[in-house]
């Protein structure tokens, strides 16, 4: 099976898996005991806490660990829009309609309770925030900006350090969903990087397990638990999931370690893009959404015309190739992606787009012999949809 589904979860390493291990046999005592036992799972997950904020460039203390990047993103919106003062207008939140949807369906929901109003920002064409409509957006005085950081289906890149610059001009807070990218991408947050209030992560993006998630909270910013308990500095309550924790902890050091070779990021991406090249000569007619602006290099979402993207994963999966039309977690759904629709995508492309999403361990023969199943899978298609016609 190859496998080209990794937006959606990557293979947890070994160094996860093993370390995982060690905390169900050796450290499966709760952390908040006062006890020896306890004490040492407390000293484990405070290294592994360590791990993360280094791969951030950030520091122990704003790091909070949650469940899943979904309850990140909800603990640093809500937390954040709860803590405002009371007025007589729920406090404004924007953002744009090419988020996760983590991100959109929570504020449509927020908006549909009364909690928050909602302001979306304008994007181009490849779905990338038009800066002057961010100025624009703070002189409404917003309680917070939410902005991705890599778009989980397309992999464009949003200029983010600029966007933090011009909410910090203002002493507007910024949060950036930054799922996608972190530990793919070197990561440095503050003053010499991007200087985000808050950034979300989820642990299995990057060979960590499935079940935690982290939030970066920049020091002096007010928060509200969403959880209410003494753990994880008051912000999130509940006994952590000290496996998952230590795993996201050896997880973190391998993708430092695995950062610092920029060439082997180099390489993958010119292979992305040769798999992207032989397709579209392969499937005339085909093309990639968001080519031409920055992307991500593990990242392409492929359109093809007039088919539909559920019956492409199909024949895909029967051919031994996983992939995903748009998120993961919207699979099933027989509507196009919301996000392509956003970027302006033509329905008849957006309904028939794939997402094939790399990760490190992927090599060169997997792509070759991927790119030769979707021509063949794509071209059956057509060919038994135009006699059906």
């Amino acid at each position: 099976m190859i496998y080209l589904d990794n937006n959606a979860t990557t293979r947890p390493c070994a160094a996860a898996v093993e370390a995982a291990g060690l905390a169900m046999r050796e450290a499966w005592q709760n952390p908040s005991s006062v006890h020896r036992a306890g004490q040492s799972a407390r000293a484990l997950l405070e290294m592994a806490r360590k791990s993360i904020a280094e791969l951030l460039g950030a520091k122990p203390r704003e790091i909070t660990f949650v469940s899943s990047g979904t309850e990140s993103i909800q603990l640093a919106i809500r937390g954040v829009v709860h803590a405002q003062p009371k007025h007589d207008d729920p406090p404004l939140i924007v953002s744009t309609k090419v988020e996760h949807s983590a991100i959109r369906e929570l504020l449509t929901e927020m908006e549909a309770r009364g909690e928050a109003r909602v302001h979306w920002l304008d994007v181009d064409g490849s779905g990338i925030v038009k800066l002057e409509s961010v100025a624009d957006a703070l002189a409404l005085k917003p309680a917070i900006v939410s902005v991705q950081w890599v778009n989980n289906e397309t992999g464009v890149i949003q200029p983010v350090e600029q966007i933090a610059a011009i909410c910090n001009s203002a002493n507007v807070l910024f949060h950036c969903d930054g799922t996608q990218w972190v530990g793919k991408e070197t990561t440095r947050l503050g003053a010499g990087g991007v200087n985000c209030a808050l950034l979300s992560l989820s642990a299995h993006k990057f060979h960590g397990l499935k079940g935690v998630g982290c939030l970066y909270v920049r020091a002096g910013v007010r928060l509200r638990p969403q959880t209410p308990g003494s753990q994880e500095l008051g912000r999130r309550g509940g006994t952590e999931n000290v496996p998952g924790i230590l795993a996201a902890g050896a997880a973190a050091r391998e993708a430092r370690e695995w950062l610092e070779n920029t060439s082997a990021r180099d390489e993958l991406g010119a292979l992305r893009d040769e798999f992207e090249a032989e397709v579209l000569a392969g499937c005339p007619g085909s093309e990639v959404n968001g080519a031409g602006s920055p992307r991500i290099w593990n990242t392409t979402s492929i359109g093809f015309p007039k088919l539909e993207a559920e019956a492409v994963l199909l024949a895909l999966s029967e051919s031994g190739v996983c992939a995903s039309a748009g998120a993961a977690c919207a699979s099933g759904s027989l509507d196009p992606s919301p996000v392509l629709l956003a970027m302006g995508v033509p329905p008849v492309l957006a309904h028939g787009s794939v997402r094939f999403s790399l990760s490190r361990e992927t090599t060169r023969d997997e792509l070759q012999q991927a790119s030769t199943i979707v021509i063949r899978c794509v071209n059956s298609l057509r060919a038994s949809t135009s006699a059906a016609v």
